[in-house]
């Protein structure tokens, strides 16, 4: 049988410490959104490779947890390390990938390396506890629970495309440190992304089968993966629809779900308007709005709104568009089908009545960045997650509407509220149902040790280090029971 000559732009998966080409022999198509050209091809596997991948991390596992911590983050060190070595190669694929600027994929590869070494100065600091048996009522002396935290096995990483190699470490990591195998099934635009860390973490040597990336098509193993009785934990990140659906199929495994947004800056009739549309324009912007905590909707006191609308225009207008090779921020969107989408929010909004103040231009999936006043709930775009440059203005009589409209959202994610009046700011803010509120800042991610939550249809569990560590593993109890 006459060997398959892999090209350049070919990826393999990587099982068992190899990389190897699928037994399907079919592959899919990884289409830069801004070159308009295929950038390379990953393999599709098939529902064999998956069992194969999935047995071998359990297989690593066992021996992986019963190393000592200190072994593990030597290993985790070297991945950083690695990362670093190759930022220049990766921020490039990032970038070629995803359409996000070189600047930003760089920084999204250092941000990753520290977020590793972070992680296991974490692990190094947690420490188990013990109680003894008579601190209630007929408690006995003479027991004593030792009481720590062990690995649930193996788990299933499942990041977004849009930050495709710090969302995928942001799972790995803590899965590592704690003693887990990790299947880690990438978005498929991202994959490539996922494949160079991956090669990152290989050469930093970690025993084989530990970690195994697989590729491939989510309607052949999509939800074969995560119905897969050799999963026992799930942490996934993308739009809200897809973690209902993946709940559903889990049963009970557990999950950390990272899901959808439709955070709102609430403006109040005393904020600093200047300062604000900063925070609004870097927030709804950056990386063409494709950020699950975008400022996605403007909630605005009736009193201020014209001036905030002629300053939010303003600074729109700077905004650079184009290619993210030039450093834009307004940069076109991950493919074709989301560029329609947004401009069918945009559509939506003008027909039913909403006021164009700026935008509304489209080459090919490049959306100009676009803002909507006058925007009422009967428009989509009020609603609905666009995951792009389009930003709705709505405006409030007061500070009890903008809190009814907030949480009258199916999301849950973060909120902005800006005013110069403290008590009032966290007033709203303890009203606001939502995982995080920021208060004169826009909504983002924030420091990788705070807690990263998300309610309603926003998301299930906590993470950030410590508690993504936590949600890996479980605890466990042992009673000592002395002689009396």
């Amino acid at each position: 049988m006459k060997t398959k000559v892999l090209s350049l732009l070919d990826y393999k998966f990587y099982v068992n410490g190899e990389w190897k080409e699928s037994q399907t022999g079919q592959t899919i198509e990884i289409k830069s959104p801004y070159l308009y050209e295929v950038i390379g091809k990953v393999q599709a596997i098939s529902k064999n490779e998956v069992d194969e991948a999935i047995t071998f991390a359990h297989e690593a596992q066992k021996e992986w947890a019963n190393i000592s911590l200190q072994q593990r983050a030597d290993y985790l060190y070297k991945w950083a390390d690695q990362l670093i070595d190759k930022q220049d190669e990766i921020a490039e694929i990032i970038m070629k990938e995803v359409g996000k600027s070189f600047k930003d994929a760089k920084n999204e590869v250092l941000r990753t390396a520290d977020f590793i070494r972070f992680t296991v100065e974490e692990a190094l600091h947690m420490h188990g506890e013990s109680m003894r048996g008579d601190s209630f009522p007929g408690g006995s002396k003479s027991k004593i629970a030792i009481i720590e935290r062990v690995p649930l096995g193996v788990i299933l990483a499942i990041p977004p495309f849009n930050y495709p190699v710090n969302l995928a470490a942001s799972k790995l990591a803590p899965a590592l440190i704690s003693g887990n195998a990790v299947i880690f099934k990438p978005a498929t635009q991202g994959a490539i992304s996922g494949i160079k860390m991956i090669e990152a973490l290989h050469a930093a040597g970690f025993p084989k089968g530990l970690v195994n990336i697989v590729t491939g098509r989510g309607s052949v193993i999509g939800d074969y993966l995560v119905e897969h009785e050799g999963i026992n934990m799930i942490s996934f990140t993308g739009g809200t629809n897809t973690g209902i659906h993946l709940a559903k199929k889990a049963g009970m495994i557990p999950l950390v779900l990272e899901l959808g947004g439709k955070d709102p800056g609430i403006v109040c009739e005393d904020a600093d308007l200047h300062e604000t549309a900063k925070h609004i324009i870097s927030g709804a912007f950056s990386y063409s709005g494709q950020r699950c905590t975008a400022i996605k909707r403007v909630l605005v006191h009736e009193s201020v709104a014209d001036e905030l609308v002629e300053i939010l225009n303003e600074e729109i207008q700077k905004l650079p568009v184009g290619s993210p090779e030039d450093d834009n921020t307004i940069v076109p969107l991950i493919d074709d089908e989301s560029a329609d989408f947004v401009q069918s929010l945009i559509d939506d909004a003008l027909k039913k009545g909403a006021k164009l103040v700026t935008g509304n231009k489209r080459q090919h999936n490049l959306i100009y960045p676009t803002l909507l006043d006058h925007v009422t709930g009967v428009m989509k775009v009020a609603w609905e997650e666009p995951f792009g440059p389009v930003l709705p203005v709505i405006r409030v009589c007061s500070d009890e509407e903008a809190i009814k409209l907030a949480n009258e959202s199916n999301f849950g994610l973060q909120a902005s509220v800006f005013t110069k009046n403290i008590n009032k700011a966290f007033l709203i803010a303890n009203k606001i149902e939502a995982g995080s509120v920021q208060i004169n800042g826009r909504t983002e991610r924030g420091p990788d040790h705070f807690p990263f939550i998300g309610v309603k249809g926003s998301g299930m569990g906590t993470q950030g280090i410590r508690m993504s560590i936590e949600s890996m593993t479980r605890e466990k109890i042992t009673v000592v029971n002395l002689a009396e």
